[in-house]
């Protein structure tokens, strides 16, 4: 992975007919990873949500908002979306369900991969693992204070429970640069992204979380006061062209 991180990022959970989800994961791998890096996007990762099996999720990043507009009109007006979105939305009920996301420091995202990681078949071999996303959603914005609380207070205590945070982003709120795509808007979201080597890795690590006497008196009081609802946790199988795993 390079050192460069990409400024806005889209968290993407879609509801599938029943029993459509390896197609589309087949057809995604297969056809749409590259022609979209092409245009200038970049492909985090692509999932099985373990507690869904009917729910894809994926996270696709971009340099800036313009550069969005511009990536997704080449892709989705261009010749690979024709010659498939048939087949792909005919595994579809719902793909609408987007947090446009921005990382909320400055070593808060997601490294780039680079072109050679990139290319089909030059991944290293697949290994079992788990990325679990942590999405808090508060009733007023993730300010300054906020991502310090989350940096200083958070992070160390989710590090003694055995998830050090890959990544930590928060709601990106630029007008949506290519309508024809919806994302969630008027929300306050903050996503933090951690990675385990198997399920009873993360298992280990929630029941840890929820007796821990430094959660429960340090960090719970301060969060349940900002949440507007309660939080969404994603357990999250990567696909096995999935650069996230």
């Amino acid at each position: 992975m390079t050192d460069l991180r990409c400024p806005i990022v889209e968290l993407r959970q879609y509801t599938l007919h029943s029993g459509q989800r390896d197609v589309l994961i087949d057809l995604f791998d297969r056809e749409f990873v590259e022609p979209q890096e092409a245009l200038g996007m970049t492909v985090l990762g692509q999932f099985r949500d373990l507690d869904d099996p009917d729910r894809f999720v994926w996270l696709r990043g971009f340099d800036d908002m313009p550069r969005r507009a511009q990536a997704l009109e080449g892709f989705y007006g261009g010749p690979v979306w024709r010659a498939h979105r048939d087949e792909a939305n005919a595994t579809m009920l719902d793909s609408d369900d987007v947090l446009l996301l921005r990382p909320a420091a400055a070593d808060g995202g997601f490294p780039s991969p680079v072109d050679a990681e990139r290319a089909l078949g030059a991944l290293t071999p697949w290994a079992p693992s788990l990325i679990l996303a942590t999405v808090w959603h508060s009733d007023r914005p993730f300010d300054a204070a906020f991502v310090e609380f989350f940096e200083q207070r958070v992070r160390p205590v989710l590090a003694e429970a055995g998830a050090e945070p890959l990544a930590y982003l928060q709601s990106e709120h630029s007008p949506n640069t290519f309508p024809a795509l919806p994302v969630r808007t008027n929300e306050e979201a903050f996503v933090w992204f951690a990675r385990f080597s198997d399920e009873d890795h993360l298992a280990d690590h929630l029941i840890r979380l929820q007796n821990s006497q430094r959660w429960r008196a340090e960090v719970l009081p301060t969060l349940s006061q900002r949440w507007a609802r309660a939080p969404q946790q994603l357990r999250l199988a990567p696909t096995e062209r999935s650069v996230l795993r």
